[in-house]
């Protein structure tokens, strides 16, 4: 069986595997394995965005995840 079969065997595999914990041990595997070595690559306008978002952080400018818990509650009982 050539690599390429057994690619696809095991793509066919997983897509009819149910088993939560069995994947996530896959995936574990896999990911010993296989560990990406690119980094990803940024627009400028998405370097731009996280260097504000890393500045608002630092300033306190940001809502904790309870605040927008109320906030959104509070929108939809509107």
């Amino acid at each position: 069986m050539s690599t390429d079969e057994i690619k696809v065997r095991l793509h066919e595999s997983i897509e009819n595997i149910d088993d939560e914990a069995f994947l996530l041990t896959i995936k574990e595997l896999l990911e010993h394995k296989y560990q990406p070595t690119d980094p990803p690559i940024l627009t400028e306008w998405q370097i731009k965005r996280i260097e504000e978002s890393e500045s608002q952080i630092q300033k306190g400018e940001f809502y904790t995840n309870d605040e927008v818990d109320k906030i959104t509650r509070k929108w939809l009982e509107e």
